[in-house]
């Protein structure tokens, strides 16, 4: 697996890297946004770490340029630990982060649990193929989504809470039911986070998101896809 690590801090990266090899991956290094957005367009990038702060291009604005074609993992780094800097992280397509400083192993921990979420959505698909709820289709064999026929671009995590909803039409899903079946880690995250994924979702799939057509939340338990 080839994953790209970005922060100006090459101390940091030089750390990051040797921590990678260590598990077997390929790491790429990069210093700036702009050098990030490059070496993605001539490698085959299946991870990205990515520091928030850097000159010339910054990591969310970095990440939202890579969402417009490409779904890959993306961790975020950053020295900030508020709760709004992570859901602004999140809102802006990152599937997981890390506060600096932080532990190498929970970093590669959270590495090998992105990767494989990321390369086991193809082997879930095989299973069903797709699945048509009115104008949505989830296509578990190719990951993609389309509403009314047009191709609606998700992150590995939107896509993985998408298609547990579809899965389980009309069921209704705390945070804790969605993280336990999404995440499956110990570490527990926030209802926040759960609800920024949501939100983001909604805002892709629905025409009006505040009148939502499929994905939908019962106040007070949870979300279903009607």
């Amino acid at each position: 697996m080839n994953i790209l690590v970005v922060d100006d801090d090459r101390e940091i990266v030089d750390s990051i890297c040797i921590f990678l090899k260590g598990e077997g991956y390929l790491p790429f290094r990069a210093y700036d946004g702009m050098e990030a957005l490059e070496i993605l367009s001539e490698h085959e990038i299946h991870l990205l770490i990515l520091d928030v702060m850097m000159p010339k291009l910054d990591g969310i604005r970095t990440l939202m340029k890579l969402r417009e074609s490409r779904n890959m993992p993306v961790i975020l780094l950053s020295a900030k630990s508020e709760d709004t800097d992570k859901i602004f992280g999140l809102t802006a397509g990152a599937d997981d982060y890390v506060t600096k400083p932080f532990n190498p192993s929970e970093l590669m921990a959270r590495v090998k649990s992105q990767l494989r979420r990321y390369t086991t959505l193809g082997a879930i698909g095989k299973q069903n193929g797709e699945i048509v709820i009115d104008g949505l289709s989830v296509d578990t064999l190719s990951k993609t989504v389309k509403v009314d026929g047009s191709f609606v671009r998700l992150t590995p995590i939107e896509y993985k809470i998408l298609e547990l909803l579809v899965r389980n039409r009309g069921r209704v899903f705390s945070a804790e039911d969605i993280y336990t079946n999404v995440w499956n880690e110990q570490t527990a995250i926030g209802d926040n986070t759960i609800a920024v994924h949501v939100r983001h979702i909604r805002e892709k799939i629905e025409i009006d998101p505040k009148e939502p057509k499929y994905l939908k939340v019962v106040w007070g338990i949870g979300y279903k896809v009607d």
